[in-house]
């Protein structure tokens, strides 16, 4: 049978690089990961009891597309606390992660052959979604002097039908602060474009709180996950605020593509936001972990990085070492034995002299981590 062109998707590499170290770890080599973006950390406790105690009376059938509603109305208090901002739940949409979202934000904002703007280093699956939908991502091939997030003045002349942005970032961690965010939002939507905001990692800050777009217009998709803050990667359940007259056009793709996110997930995640202590502990690791990246890597001769505002990746440029992160990456694994991902999955131009560490792991591994990779730097005379 013959494929279709939109399946033609590049691979994100950083799957692939797990499966490199899983292999080496069969071969009994302990492996140091900091490829992967998600905590190392299961469920909140809370969550997994209140589950455990609603199987026993719950048959966990469909729920409505859009999803629970005591989940949705928890999700929209969440907001109130965090933001200041008064949401009527009806505009909260239970999703199968972010990646429904995604999903579900590009189907019902863009036609085929739209352009929408992406920053360039951004989150692989943003653009490889786009393709499969044939929409057509547009790189804005965003400055260190902006800390890798993109600004207004790169928009000009891009014919773009919406923009996304991501603070904190994957792969950086920078986040924009509210002046360069609502810059944005206006230069977009002043130009007839949709708004897409990705705050997956949201709740993961270490100086100041990420502002939400919701505080400057309620004319934007945001996009949000209980993988990250909340530490539920696994169990695929997201959320999308979205304006009050799209609602009835989300609902029905939601339908048709997701019947509803799982409703064992829901409940999990409905428990998982009152887990406040468990969740505070996490962020007090990854912040313990940031700290010893930041001296570490300096010591391993990495020195050009953007110090991360939230989540937990640290992006490098290594371009005086390589120009080929993919096989540097190869590298360090077999000899290092830490995994880390090359950055030619976040920028197809420059990534090539780039990687992104994640610190989302134990401090242990992380203080581990950064001793190998100081070994392997001295090894090869990168550093004396």
């Amino acid at each position: 049978m013959k494929n279709s062109t939109r399946g033609a998707v590049a691979p994100f590499i950083v799957m692939d690089v797990m499966e490199a170290a899983r292999q080496a770890e069969e071969e009994g080599r302990h492996i140091i990961h900091m490829e992967v973006g998600q905590p190392s950390t299961a469920a909140p406790q809370k969550a997994l009891q209140y589950l455990k105690d609603s199987m026993d009376h719950d048959s966990m059938g469909y729920t409505v597309a859009l999803g629970l509603p005591a989940l949705r109305q928890k999700i929209a208090g969440l907001y109130g606390e965090w933001y200041n901002v008064d949401l009527d739940p009806a505009r909260v949409v239970i999703t199968p992660g972010s990646s429904g979202a995604f999903i579900l934000s590009f189907t019902s904002l863009f036609d085929a052959g739209a352009r929408v703007g992406i920053g360039a280093p951004g989150y692989p699956s943003y653009r490889q979604i786009l393709c499969a939908l044939d929409l057509v991502p547009v790189d804005i091939e965003t400055q260190p002097k902006n800390r890798l997030q993109p600004v207004a003045s790169e928009l000009v002349g891009q014919d773009l039908a919406g923009l996304l942005v991501a603070s904190p970032a994957n792969p950086t961690g920078t986040m924009l602060d509210r002046a360069a965010l609502s810059s944005l939002i206006h230069a977009t939507q002043d130009a007839g474009g949709a708004f897409i905001s990705d705050e997956i990692y949201h709740g993961i800050e270490y100086e100041a709180k990420a502002v939400s777009a919701l505080e400057i217009t309620d004319d934007c998709y945001v996009i949000n996950s209980f993988s990250k803050y909340f530490s539920m990667t696994g169990w695929r359940v997201g959320w999308m605020v979205v304006p009050e007259d799209h609602i009835r056009q989300v609902e029905r793709l939601a339908q048709n593509m997701f019947i509803c996110s799982p409703h064992a997930s829901q409940l999990a995640a409905l428990a998982a936001m009152d887990a406040h202590d468990e969740l505070q502990e996490n962020l007090n690791v990854y912040r313990k972990n940031r700290a010893m990246m930041m001296a570490g890597l300096p010591k391993a001769g990495f020195t050009k990085f953007a110090p991360p505002d939230g989540a937990f990746y640290m992006y490098v440029d290594v371009s005086e070492y390589t120009d080929d992160s993919l096989a540097f990456s190869k590298q360090i694994l077999a000899e290092a034995g830490v995994a880390l991902t090359p950055g030619l999955d976040f920028d197809p131009m420059r990534g090539a002299g780039t990687l992104r560490l994640s610190y989302a792991r134990s401090t242990a591994d992380i203080e581990e981590g950064l001793s190998r990779l100081e070994k392997f730097m001295r090894k090869h005379e990168f550093i004396s």
